[in-house]
């Protein structure tokens, strides 16, 4: 996967390592503004079961 997107980059190395660095830092934006705040409470962080003692 990660060589087909190399491949189908414009540019020189320079110019694809920063399209692929831009690209990257786009995912985990979305990730971290859209998916995350989404999914948190579908995960059962907060179901703590120990009993205090």
């Amino acid at each position: 996967m990660y060589g087909w997107i190399w491949r189908h980059l414009p540019g020189n190395a320079y110019v694809r390592a920063l399209i692929s660095l831009v690209l990257a830092l786009g995912v985990v934006f979305v990730l971290f503004q859209y998916v995350f705040p989404w999914a948190e409470p579908l995960l059962p962080f907060n179901d703590v079961t120990v009993d205090e003692g």
